[in-house]
Formats: structure tokens, sequence, C-alpha cells
């Protein structure tokens, strides 16, 4: 959210004033538009009430707005007595569209984040920046001089990428691919954009896990999929789940994420994982295996992929680096038939032709340099113990308000609260207090679930954020 420079020697007021100015010529607020209170306005500002007066008299003295009794302050509907001009009414164009808006939660946290009020940020799913390899690709930036052609790439991703990515699958997950059966995408979330847009329609059905980072992307009900929960108990989906949600919704496509799942960390066992493949490989429907954090595993060594077991081309598999590396690279990727990959590419092609060629050629250096399976030790170790602060934390400050397994790897704690509490209430009671988290019904869980991420803030505002959650828990508990 704007807010005026302090150290500016333009005053307060006038900054406001010219800034609600360029809003208004941009076709931002549109004639009729309504202004906030001025005790409002300078509330969110951050600035006293008579700062605010004193913009809104200099814009009224410009026949830019009007106050008028009982209906507040609003953009003039006619400036200056000119020839009637019509803006677009943007307000309604924005409520049009097939692409749904976010979640009102998922919202309510990126208008906090993006306030510039400092939070202690536990809603986050990406890696703090000193847990990124900033300096491995430093060095391949500084030592290997980049000579590949700036023109529009293929479609299905930077060649040499998709060879590291084969050679690094198989070592590391036991994935057999071949660079044909890869396609490059702007992280996970593309790959899940594209597969609804191409190999789906309006209606279909898919299963998932209850709960499932899936309930939280609204780019399913978009396209018109309906979602239908798994129930999930301590082995993971159970098969019976979806031969019943097959015969009584046809669904069409399972999505799973079966190693240190988002947002309960749990993981999958390997009796559930022979069965679930055996159910869709019987069904004849593919599974979708989302697998962003196998590679954080703390000491141990991750479970195999579902990909790892197909032996008929089941599994539609999708990873990324945004949670082991970067995800300011935007760098993820799909495994499947090449049919699969050969429509999916058509379509990105007509997107935007394809991802920047230098994250990919960073990303292709990074897989093959000496130095990334030592930051992949490095960072199991530090994630391991942000885990293990948050949650000493978390029995210290509430040891009968919260509960919560360990999990074995991944970036977050699923807790659940003991007592009734409102999401929307524990949310702002949180923000209002310097933190911010993400509710579980985000997910498709009841009241009184929340996610933590203990891999976003720094180390050394873990407890301080553990206590704000805490004073809001019981805050909330009380209401």
């Amino acid at each position: 959210m704007w807010r005026p420079d302090r150290a500016s020697d333009r005053p307060l007021y006038r900054q406001i004033a010219a800034y609600i100015e360029q809003r208004i010529s941009l076709g931002e607020m549109p004639p009729g538009s309504p202004l906030p209170s001025e005790r409002k306005l300078a509330q969110q500002l951050g600035v006293n009430r008579s700062t605010v007066m004193q913009a809104y008299e200099t814009l009224r003295a410009s026949g830019l707005i009007e106050s008028l009794t009982g209906s507040g302050t609003r953009v003039c509907r006619d400036r200056g007595g000119s020839a009637p001009k019509q803006t677009p009414n943007w307000s309604r164009y924005v409520e049009s569209g097939t692409l749904q808006p976010n979640l009102p939660i998922m919202r309510r946290i990126r208008e906090g984040l993006h306030s510039g009020v400092p939070f202690i940020n536990f809603a986050g799913g990406e890696l703090a920046p000193e847990l990124s390899p900033s300096d491995a690709i430093a060095d391949i930036m500084a030592s290997h001089p980049f000579r590949e052609p700036l023109s529009y790439g293929n479609p299905q991703g930077y060649v040499p990428l998709r060879v590291a990515l084969a050679s690094f699958l198989l070592e590391q997950r036991g994935i057999p691919a071949t660079d044909e059966s890869i396609l490059i995408t702007s992280g996970s979330q593309q790959s899940l954009y594209l597969l609804t847009q191409c190999l789906l329609n309006p209606g279909d059905a898919i299963a998932i896990e209850n709960p499932s980072y899936a309930h939280s992307l609204a780019m399913f009900q978009s396209a018109g999929i309906r979602l239908f929960g798994l129930p999930v108990d301590d082995e993971g989906v159970h098969p019976d789940g979806i031969r019943s949600l097959y015969k009584q919704h046809r669904v069409r496509m399972v999505l799973l994420n079966p190693n240190y799942q988002n947002p309960t960390g749990r993981v999958m066992s390997a009796e559930r994982r022979a069965e679930a493949l055996a159910c869709c490989e019987e069904l004849g429907i593919p599974i979708v295996e989302d697998d962003p954090f196998s590679l954080t595993a703390f000491g141990e060594d991750p479970p195999p992929p579902l990909k790892s077991l197909d032996r008929n081309g089941t599994v539609l598999y999708i990873g990324s680096l945004s949670k082991v590396a970067a995800s300011g690279l935007r760098i993820g990727w799909m495994v499947a038939p090449h049919t699969v990959i050969s429509r999916l590419a058509d379509a990105r092609q007509q997107m935007d032709f394809g991802l920047s060629i230098f994250p990919q050629w960073i990303a292709a250096r990074l897989l093959d340099s000496s130095s990334f399976l030592p930051h992949l030790e490095r960072l199991r170790t530090s994630l391991r113990d942000r885990r293990d602060l948050m949650a000493s934390a978390l029995r210290r400050m509430l040891p009968s308000e919260i509960s919560f397994e360990l999990p074995q790897g991944g970036l977050n704690l699923w807790c659940r609260i003991h007592g009734e509490v409102n999401d929307y209430t524990l949310l702002e009671n949180g923000i209002k207090n310097g933190v911010v988290f993400v509710p579980g019904s985000v997910y498709g869980a009841e009241q009184g679930f929340v996610r933590l991420s203990y891999a976003r803030p720094p180390m050394e505002e873990i407890e301080m954020g553990i206590d704000k959650l805490a004073q809001a828990i019981l805050k909330s508990l009380r209401t």
C-alpha cells in the first residue's frame, strides 16, 4: 500500500493529494467513486486526520472531489464544467472475466504483508533469503559467460535444463525421464494451471486430499472444475476413497502430494502408494503427483515418489526449485507422456512463448554444479533447526492450547487449536499483533487449524513470532 514519504520536503497533505489526483487521472477512481472517510484514510496512511482534511480540501479546491452531506466524499462526476467524458467503469470490468480472485483470507494475508507494516511471516510458503544458494548462483554468473541466443526459446523449455533435470531426477528421485518427456514451467502452479486448461473441461471432477493445498487455488473454480476431498489418515489416502469418488462423481484425475504433504506434513505409506497407483491404473484415471518437498527430508532418505513406481504412464509428476533453491527463479517441471507434454507445450506457446532463458540457464548450471547437493544438505539441517525451534516455542507458550506432529520434511507445521476459534477473528488478531499465518480452512480443514511456515521468517524472529501468535490465539479463545 502507498504511504507518504516523511523524509520528503514536500508536505504530507500535498503528497496525499497528488497521489489521489494521479489515481483519478489514470482512471483508477472513476467519476462518482467514493473516497475513504478522513478518519479511515488517516489510519491507513499513518497520519493525523488534519493532514487528510488538508489533502481533501486541496482536491475540492481543484474541482476533483466533492463532499455531500450524508453521502461522504467522492470523485466529481462533472469536472470543472467541461464536456462530459465517460471513464470506463473499471469496477465492473474487474468483477468480470473467468479467472476468479483469490480466497478472501488469502487476499487479507497478502494485504497485510504488502501494507508496509513489519510482520513476522509464518504464512509464506518459500525459503528465507539466507536459505537460498545465492553464493552458488553468483559464482555461476561470474564464472560462466552467457552466450545463449536472446530469441524466443523452445516452449517446452531450454534443452540443457531438461537434460540436466532428466539426469537429476533419475539419480535423486529414481524417476526415469528423457528431455522429451519434461516440460519446464514457471513453478508448480503453472503446471497445475496448464492441466486444468488443456486436459480437463468445465464440470469435470477431480479428487484431492482433504485438507489440501489445492483447496486454496482459485484456478480450479475459475476453470469450472469440481473438487472432491479424499479422507486421509496417518498413512495417507485410502484407495477405497478413490473408488468411491469415481463411482459417485466419475472423477477424471487424482491430485496427490505423498511426501510431506502440504499443509499436514504427512507421508503416504509405501503400501498406500502401491494401492493408490494400482487403483488408478485399474480405473484408467491419471494421478497428478505434486512433489515440492521430498528433497527437504530431515535425516532420512525421502520415500520414493509415485512416479518412480509408475510403469504404465499413469502419473504426471510435478516438481520445482521453489522450495529447495529459490522461488524467484520460477523454475518448475512436469514429467509426463510425450503426447501430454506436446499438448501443454503448444498451450504454453500461446500463453507467453516460453520462459525467459536467463533463469533456465542458471537452473541448468546449478543442477549440474558441485555445489547443489551440499546446498541441499545445509538446507535440510537449517530447516530441521527451525522446525525444532518453532516446536519448542509452541510447547512452551501454548502447552495445552495447541497440538501438532513433527514433520520429517517440508517447510511447515500443521497445528490444531484446542477450543473454538473463528479463523477470520484469529487472523485479524494475529495481524493486529504483528504476525501472519494461514488458517486451516483455506485448505479445506475445519475451523481451528493453522499452518505455520518455519522456512520464511529469519531464525531470530521465530520465538518472537510464536509469542505474538500465542497472544492472538489466547485472545481468540476468550472471544
